[in-house]
């Protein structure tokens, strides 16, 4: 939930594991063994430019020269290596140090997670930060370091938020998504196509409102305008960081040059704010509990719902369908097997029992996940001088310097993972397991959980649960479907062209 990034939420009722963690006055003064490091170790190739004008110059190359994939793929061929230093958008006026050490491939990256290692204070957008203007004035979950204690008080909370209500998530889900399939055919229908990102954005929002809440955002005075008005809410906070398709010098001028004043969106904001207050009492009575004000802790169910997991569900499930989709039918029709067998054989009924006999729909989706991760930008600054290990060598990184990790190509290393370009829906199926530690969509890897001591994601298992339910939902009711693809600020933009209902 809140510590994701800009896509997602919440764990259910499964365990907190809680590792032990080292003394902070030792982090600090440990130094890094040279002698345990066997890779050569090198200095951190790349520069930073002239002041002010490289990393404007880098802003345009990363947003409309080059893009954002080959500005990195071009540095790794230039410098012939995975790991330089290089600048991050914005840059000025709005971030004034741009500076950072890339980490791209799959051994290096993973110290982006070791808070024993880095501090992920403020880093939850990179090298700037939103106003806290746009939340209340307040600080949210996911621009805390574990070490602020803060920061454990609302991890509890978000917790205690998907246990107390983890019981109306399948049945929540289902009603929400039955509306948006419902909605589709009929769009099909008299269109001749149905425009899938739409729909989501309405069907994902009721689903989080009534599932988390228990509140239907129609029956209040928010209506049917909850997702518009977190869209420019969202707007607000990462327009800074996101491509938006505009005219370059139009777009680069109002969006990544100066911050948007946080009062042209204060009044949408209100209203959010007084639908999540007077949804979420149980939750407030938890966090005063805890030593959490009550406004204080509305903000953040806000921003966690809103931003992490709505805006996960509108990024991550339209590329689920694009991927899924331009597999083709052979998949469509394994899926559909397996799926309605496993419902069948759990009496019709679908249940975490159900899902767990489903092996390809589960690696279909930890596929989806590595290929295109819902959080592609990870942060951290290092608490002390360490060393950083790519496949070839090390580097020495000096206490304070900023460390970026561009997680589709981490996900995409040649050297961890075969035909990876390619989306092979059986690849953790068997054997495969073994990689999925290497799946590291929710800020930490698949194979560990999110506790009060670490960033990972504190939705991790809620995410994987409902996109699990998305696919699930589908192919009970369609044997096949076909698709248009664009592209959108935040994903992909997915158009159903033909929905085939089941035969079998």
């Amino acid at each position: 939930m809140a510590s994701c990034s800009p896509s997602l939420l919440l764990q259910l009722e499964f365990p907190l594991t809680r590792r032990p963690t080292t003394p902070s006055s030792e982090r600090s003064t440990r130094p890094f063994s040279v002698r345990s490091i066997k890779l050569p170790i090198r200095k951190v190739p790349g520069d930073y430019g002239i002041p002010f004008i490289g990393p404007i110059k880098d802003r345009f190359d990363y947003f409309y020269n080059q893009g954002r994939d080959e500005y990195f793929k071009s540095r790794i061929q230039k410098y012939r290596s995975t790991v330089f230093r290089v600048n991050m958008p914005p840059g000025p006026f709005i971030a004034p140090n741009p500076k950072v050490v890339a980490l791209l491939d799959g051994k290096s990256f993973p110290v982006l997670f070791d808070v024993t290692k880095v501090e992920k204070k403020d880093l939850f957008t990179g090298t700037f930060m939103p106003s806290t203007e746009l939340t209340g004035g307040y600080r949210v979950l996911s621009y805390l370091d574990p070490s602020e204690p803060k920061h454990g008080h609302l991890k509890r909370l978000m917790f205690f938020l998907l246990k107390s209500r983890h019981d109306k998530v399948i049945p929540e889900f289902r009603s929400s998504y039955t509306e948006l399939f419902q909605n589709l055919e009929k769009e099909l229908a008299t269109k001749g196509k149905a425009n899938f990102g739409d729909a989501n954005d309405q069907a994902a929002f009721n689903f989080l409102a009534r599932s988390l809440y228990g509140s239907n955002p129609t029956d209040t005075q928010l209506g049917l305008d909850g997702p518009k008005l977190i869209q420019k809410w969202v707007l607000f906070q990462l327009s800074p960081i996101l491509n938006l398709g505009l005219p370059r010098l139009i777009e680069d001028f109002i969006f990544h040059t100066f911050r948007l004043p946080p009062s042209l969106v204060k009044a949408d904001y209100n209203r959010l704010y007084d639908f999540f207050y007077q949804s979420s009492g149980f939750v407030l009575d938890e966090a005063q509990r805890l030593g959490i004000s009550r406004d204080e802790a509305c903000h953040n169910l806000l921003f966690a719902t809103c931003l992490n997991s709505f805006g996960g569900m509108k990024f991550f499930f339209p590329n689920v369908l694009k991927w899924i989709g331009r597999a083709g039918v052979k998949l469509h029709t394994q899926l559909a097997q397996e799926i309605r067998s496993a419902v069948r054989s759990n009496g019709n009924d679908i249940t975490m029992a159900a899902i767990e006999n489903m092996p390809l729909m589960k690696s279909t989706l930890y596929e989806a996940f590595r290929i295109e991760p819902p959080v592609p930008l990870q942060y951290g600054r290092a608490k002390r001088d360490l060393l950083v290990e790519s496949h070839e060598n090390a580097f020495e990184i000096k206490e304070g310097e900023l460390l970026f990790g561009f997680q589709p190509l981490a996900t995409k290393d040649p050297k961890i993972f075969e035909r990876p370009e390619e989306f092979v829906a059986d690849r953790f199926l068997g054997e495969g397991e073994k990689l999925l530690k290497h799946v590291v969509w929710s800020n930490g890897p698949e194979t560990e959980s999110p506790s009060i001591g670490n960033k990972q994601c504190v939705g991790k298992d809620f995410v994987t649960l409902i996109s699990r339910l998305l696919v699930v939902e589908l192919f009970l009711r369609y044997d096949s479907f076909d698709i248009e693809v664009g592209s959108s600020p935040l994903g992909s933009a997915v158009t159903l062209t033909s929905l085939k209902r089941a035969s079998f």
